[in-house]
């Protein structure tokens, strides 16, 4: 079976570094806070060029948290992709404001700069840039329409991680970006993890007063927070891990080449555009096609895994009944049923891409 995902195959390949990285929380007792959090925080926001990293519990709490430090008023309404995971629009409406779902690009799959600028109102306080797929946003249309709204960028960077724009890492770009270290990212701990980036330092106090009960300093709360934490066993294996994340990366895009060369020119077959100005970090390869579950299930039967991102776009969710976009005249509402995720990742050989590429041609 050629897998989707193998997680077992990465730690097997650095299980040595993983093993004294985590014995050495152990030894220390260095469960909660401790160095190998300030190592990883200081590591990741050197990586990613910011000069701020706050390590939280989880992806989520990190888009909660960044969107309670930013202080909007509440009912604001906030710009979401339509395709994207259910965290992202969650985020916002946990936090007691309005989601405004916005449409995506029929080749990148990341927010539709188009219907973005129909979708604002005087009520519209943030739009989220959601670099889906591990594809950046163009962010310099966004930074054009949130200076003359005068709205905030949120970066959720949850699936690109190493990502580019124009040679600048995503997660420094907008006004604060947040991550998920969900095991299945492109860096992902061995537990739930997550972490927010900045270059505001106001906002970076208020993001780790939040996460912290309300405080920076022990037992001195200056409002009531909330408990949201990277521990240190995530932190060590992070550490070890982001050396590696470049390589994995090259990895992946080593991979998305061979699909587009050899996929090409395949009738029904639709792929993914990769943007001249964009370093795609590849956290998936999307294809389309009308044929879907069936090319699902012969890939299946001839032991190749696939994933689908997402079989349902977030306005047609039972969830977001109430805001009455599920028959939108979106691309994100009808394309939904053609969307098919192929292995990615250095856990796979030249051999088996070369499997999967012929299986797809015989598919079709």
């Amino acid at each position: 079976m050629i897998k989707f995902l193998d997680l077992k195959s990465q730690y097997q390949g650095i299980k040595p570094e993983i093993d004294e990285a985590i014995q050495s929380v152990i030894d220390n007792s260095a469960f909660i806070g401790g160095k190998h959090v300030v190592q990883f925080e200081d590591s990741f926001s050197n990586y990613i060029g910011v000069d701020y990293c706050i390590g939280v519990g989880n992806g989520t709490d990190a888009l909660e948290i960044a969107i309670e430090a930013l202080d909007m008023p509440i009912g604001s309404e906030i710009i979401v992709p339509a395709n994207s995971f259910i965290a992202s629009s969650e985020a916002v409406t946990r936090s007691a404001h309005r989601v405004v779902f916005v449409d995506i690009d029929t080749e990148s799959y990341v927010i539709s700069i188009e219907d973005l600028k129909k979708r604002i109102t005087p009520k519209t306080k943030a739009i989220m840039a959601v670099h889906l797929y591990g594809h950046p946003c163009n962010m310099d249309e966004l930074a054009k329409i949130a200076k003359e709204y005068n709205l905030y960028i949120i970066e959720d960077c949850a699936q690109a991680h190493g990502a580019e724009y124009k040679g600048k890492r995503v997660g420094g770009i907008g006004d604060i970006a947040t991550f998920s270290f969900y095991p299945g990212k492109n860096l992902g701990a061995y537990g739930d993890g997550g972490a927010i980036t900045t270059n505001n330092s106001e906002l970076a106090i208020q993001c780790r007063k939040i996460a912290n009960h309300g405080r920076v300093a022990k037992y001195d709360h200056d409002f009531e927070g909330r408990n949201s934490r990277l521990d240190g066993l995530q932190a060590a294996i992070l550490n070890v891990k982001l050396k590696y994340l470049d390589d994995w990366i090259e990895r992946r895009i080593q991979i998305a080449n061979n699909y587009l060369l050899e996929l090409d020119g395949i009738v029904d077959l639709i792929l993914p555009v990769k943007q001249d100005w964009a370093k795609q970090a590849y956290h998936l390869f999307v294809i389309r096609t009308q044929r879907r579950d069936e090319l699902q299930s012969y890939l299946l039967q001839n032991n190749i895994q696939t994933g689908i991102h997402y079989p349902i776009s977030l306005p047609k969710l039972k969830a977001y009944q109430y805001l009455g976009q599920a028959h939108d005249q979106m691309f994100a509402n009808v394309s939904d049923s053609s969307l098919l995720s192929l292995p990615i990742g250095e856990h796979l050989s030249n051999k088996e891409i070369e499997k999967i590429t012929f299986a797809i041609k015989s598919f079709f």
